[in-house]
């Protein structure tokens, strides 16, 4: 893989898992005493794309997609991590819209029970919501990150079909959704044929994983495996390389707490490269939400690309920082 910037770089976009995470403000990322209503405006002055997370939690509302299209410039792509529930998740009911929890079928756990007629509806209420983005041009890609527990031995990935369709909907050309996968025998070599197979079918992106080392020999981790199955987008998310933080770590901010150096920030640019090779478009997203990892990295990242962010303000950034593996 190449290190070097390609002559053409205008579709790659390069961002982060959220622009609203408490460490990013903690770490001094965000400038001292910035409003939270100002951060979004701040956070698009220096990147083009953002991967939105809090509506894995909860189904966004339109209103506040409206809002987010007016503070930001044209041509900024939101792409949206779907529902919890339509990932296969375990999902309380209040996790719902409020008119859905009481016709919830619920576990001995509490958990939502999934049916077809929920799904649609959830899906459906979770269009709607994010409608403002798709109509103002700012919504890029669907993710749809599966749990873990969705695996080859107990699951098929036909039984996504009517929920990528509906995904996707009905217009040309259909929605860009992207599948991560994070149970490793997907893409292992009993299933990855039928697995890249039927997403090309389905015209889905498979997401491009970079996380802890495979020889971490353990079922969450997954390979790195660069498969174009929707030739107009490819998309790259970064987990951090700490296989202990990944595997251990109790918050979001533990498990992903890992700084890339600048040499593994070349060989993040150099599958990006190799990526924009292939594809119409590529998404890379940074996930080491922990202090403010992801939009350094990031920023590092746009940089080698060659692509110019707006200057930054005085940064107020910790002083020192951690090497990897001191939170155990």
């Amino acid at each position: 893989m190449s290190g070097a910037a390609p002559t053409k770089t205008a579709h790659i976009r390069v961002g982060t898992a959220s622009w609203s995470e408490p460490e990013f403000v903690k770490a001094g990322w965000y400038p001292p005493g910035l409003p939270a209503g100002r951060r979004l405006p701040f956070y698009a002055e220096r990147f083009d794309m953002v991967e939105l997370n809090s509506s894995f939690y909860a189904i966004p509302a339109a209103r506040m997609c409206e809002r987010w299209v007016e503070e930001t410039p044209p041509g900024f792509l939101f792409d949206v991590k779907c529902h919890r529930l339509l990932s296969r998740h375990a999902t309380k009911a209040d996790a719902l819209p409020t008119d859905l929890r009481d016709a919830a079928e619920l576990t001995d756990r509490g958990n939502v029970i999934l049916t077809p007629t929920l799904e649609k509806e959830v899906a459906g209420r979770f269009l709607e919501g994010i409608a403002p983005l798709e109509a103002a041009g700012k919504l890029g890609a669907l993710l749809l990150q599966m749990t873990p527990g969705f695996a080859p031995r107990t699951a098929d990935l036909t039984g996504l079909e009517g929920l990528l369709q509906q995904l996707r909907g009905s217009g040309a050309p259909p929605r860009q959704v992207v599948l991560e996968l994070r149970h490793h025998d997907w893409l292992g070599s009993r299933h990855r044929g039928q697995t890249t197979a039927f997403l090309r079918e389905q015209r889905v992106t498979l997401a491009s994983i970079d996380g802890p080392p495979a020889d971490a020999k353990h079922f969450t981790i997954m390979p790195a495996v660069d498969e174009i199955t929707d030739g107009r987008l490819a998309y790259l998310r970064l987990h951090g390389r700490d296989a202990k933080a990944y595997l251990t770590g109790k918050t979001v901010a533990e498990r992903f707490h890992y700084d890339y150096s600048d040499h593994e920030l070349d060989e993040v640019l150099g599958r990006a490269n190799d990526l924009a090779a292939q594809a119409d478009a590529v998404h890379v997203v940074f996930n080491n939400n922990a202090r403010d990892f992801a939009p350094v990295a990031a920023e590092k990242l746009r940089r080698k690309l060659g692509q110019v962010a707006a200057a930054r303000l005085p940064s107020t950034r910790l002083p020192t920082r951690p090497k990897q593996g001191t939170l155990f």
